[in-house]
């Protein structure tokens, strides 16, 4: 089955509070995008990867491709306003039939035994949503106050979330929703249904500058699974 990674990059980090976006913020001498582009190339040698950009930086994170992939057939795509129209622009680049992984690029750590997982799960069930359980106990806020709630029962949600191409295309053919904050939930609104495969604790999602610290530890650790 043919294999295509969005790698979605289209944000502006703002909370990093750095004038660069987080994605092409160094990891252990390289930029987050690269380290994250070269895990899906690692995956399967048939990968075929498109990076969806800001307009504003689209010229830098083509260069930066370019200079550490060469010869490298990756397809760019400018982002939208929301996650969910970036999604769209990216998947639309995307063959059918095939299975298509949709990934944060500044979740840089993950690893193409997972990415390896998550396809095998959508090619046999149609999706796959990695997610790890949760470590800190949590509170649910209700009027008046709040209440503990039973954190077995709950998951972090990871990406790249996986689909075979026909479920995915169509659910994204729906009008934008605001409860959609991701393509799981993008897929159910359809009538869709989506698989849980296991994370990794190791796939964090670059947000503040802590997390780049952590991600340094990772990879000097080489605490990855191949």
């Amino acid at each position: 089955m043919e294999k295509f990674a969005v790698i979605v990059a289209g944000g502006s980090g703002t909370r990093m509070g750095h004038e660069t976006p987080k994605q092409f913020l160094p990891v252990n001498g390289e930029p987050v995008l690269i380290h994250t582009v070269r895990a899906f190339c690692h995956a399967f040698q048939d990968m075929n990867i498109i990076v969806v950009l800001p307009a504003a930086h689209m010229a830098r994170g083509i260069q930066l491709i370019k200079d550490h992939f060469p010869g490298l057939p990756v397809r760019f795509v400018e982002g939208g306003k929301t996650r969910f129209d970036s999604v769209k622009n990216g998947i639309s680049l995307a063959g059918d039939p095939s299975v298509i992984f949709v990934h944060d690029a500044v979740r840089c750590l993950v690893s193409p035994a997972l990415i390896r997982a998550c396809y095998d799960m959508a090619l046999e069930k149609g999706s796959a949503i990695p997610v790890v359980a949760l470590k800190d106990s949590i509170r649910k806020i209700v009027p008046g106050g709040s209440i503990v709630v039973n954190r077995e029962e709950f998951r972090a949600v990871q990406t790249p979330q996986t689909f075979r191409s026909e479920i995915l295309l169509k659910a994204f053919t729906q009008p934008y929703q605001e409860s959609f904050t991701d393509e799981a939930t993008v897929v159910e609104y359809a009538g869709g249904r989506v698989e849980l495969v296991p994370g990794e604790e190791t796939n964090i999602k670059i947000t503040y500058p802590a997390d780049l610290m952590l991600a340094e530890q990772f990879l000097r650790s080489n605490d990855l699974i191949a």
